[in-house]
């Protein structure tokens, strides 16, 4: 996320700024009214009327240039060092831009409760995932992980070197067992379980 010219990311949409750190942002760099490059910001957030507020925001901060605009998910996924929520103040915005760039990181105690909440939710969803996984025998187990990366059946019995008679009775059994009425929730529990 950060290169030659560093590139910040902002999350306004459940959450604000994010970003790698940088170099940038310190005395003397264009961030901080100096004469060097600057700050390059990527808005995110799930809402495209917000994420345009954003870009001619930041567009016009002295220092930050906006480079494109993304969704909340692909942030994520790419890393963020920094969080604000939706209601602050644009000058904050821009600050905390600067201060994402100089590899400070910036977490709102709203959204720091919220995360530290979905963590948790999340952690007790894999033990629970886990623990009923272990109920299955490795065989099964192996077509749960295939059931959660999309495979069909036919798929199934190719990749675990099995006849579909033989995967179509594992996903019944594995149905049974588990008291589940489909597939997808299959999938689900395979993802859960962190196997998809």
């Amino acid at each position: 996320m950060i290169s030659a010219a560093p590139t910040v990311t902002c999350m306004p949409g459940g959450a604000g700024v994010a970003g790698a750190g940088g170099a940038s942002g310190v005395p003397g760099s264009s961030a901080a009214g100096g004469g060097g490059r600057p700050v390059r910001v990527l808005v995110v957030d799930d809402d495209a009327l917000v994420r345009a507020g954003l870009t001619m925001m930041l567009d016009g901060a002295p220092g930050i240039a906006v480079v494109g605009d993304e969704n909340i998910l692909h942030a994520l996924r790419a890393g963020a060092s920094g969080y604000l929520l939706k209601d602050t103040p644009p000058a904050r915005i821009a600050e905390a831009v600067r201060q994402v760039a100089a590899g400070e990181p910036i977490l709102s105690p709203r959204i720091t409760r919220r995360l530290m909440d979905r963590v948790a939710v999340q952690a007790g969803a894999y033990a629970r995932a886990r623990t009923t996984l272990a109920t299955l025998s490795p065989r099964e187990q192996d077509v749960v992980a295939a059931i959660g990366q999309g495979r069909s059946n036919t798929e199934i019995a190719t990749v675990l070197d099995m006849t579909l008679a033989t995967v179509k009775t594992h996903v019944s059994h594995i149905l049974t067992k588990l008291g589940l009425d489909n597939r997808t929730q299959i999938a689900l529990l395979a993802h859960d379980a962190g196997l998809a």
